[in-house]
């Protein structure tokens, strides 16, 4: 699950449905959007400048490379590729965020995706994330907040086959 800390910056709710923008890390110059469902939620509740973190899964984060002109996803991340680890079915890249100090983000894709776009180390991507598929929760102590540091290394082979990632 990838975690990311900010403050949160407004909420408009009508009905049963709220849209809240979070300003994410130090600096806030990345800006998120979360769709939170439901009257009761407590989200509506929350006020400007609370410090809530997001969350969301690393399978609903796809990924682009010279993305241009509109698109409807408001969740839009620059960062650099910085880990892939590579099954036989699925990859796992973390990207490093650009406008997040000290921020990573990991997108699980198919590898037949992973080798259509060339991805390598070093490689400048945009994740991109549908405001449905954002969570919030309060922070008690605010921080940045990054997915669990691993190493990420190469497949192993075991019969002739690469285990998935975890």
């Amino acid at each position: 699950m990838n975690q990311l800390s900010g403050q949160l910056l407004a909420i408009d709710t009508q009905g049963s449905v709220s849209i809240a923008d979070v300003a994410i890390g130090e600096h806030g110059k990345l800006i998120l959007t979360a769709m939170v469902l439901g009257a009761a939620h407590p989200a509506t509740t929350w006020s400007v400048g609370q410090p809530v973190t997001m969350l969301f899964k690393e399978s609903e984060v796809a990924l682009a490379r010279q993305l241009s002109g509109q698109i409807s996803l408001r969740n839009r991340m620059p960062g650099q590729v910085v880990a892939l680890e590579q099954g036989r079915l699925l990859t796992r890249v973390r990207l490093a965020l650009q406008d997040v100090s000290g921020g990573c983000i990991e997108s699980l894709i198919t590898t037949r995706s992973a080798q259509a776009m060339q991805l390598g180390i070093g490689d400048q991507l945009e994740a991109l994330v549908k405001s449905n598929e954002m969570s919030m929760m309060p922070q008690i102590h605010p921080q940045i907040q990054q997915p669990p540091q691993q190493q990420i290394q190469q497949p192993t082979q075991h019969g002739g086959a690469a285990q998935e990632p975890a």
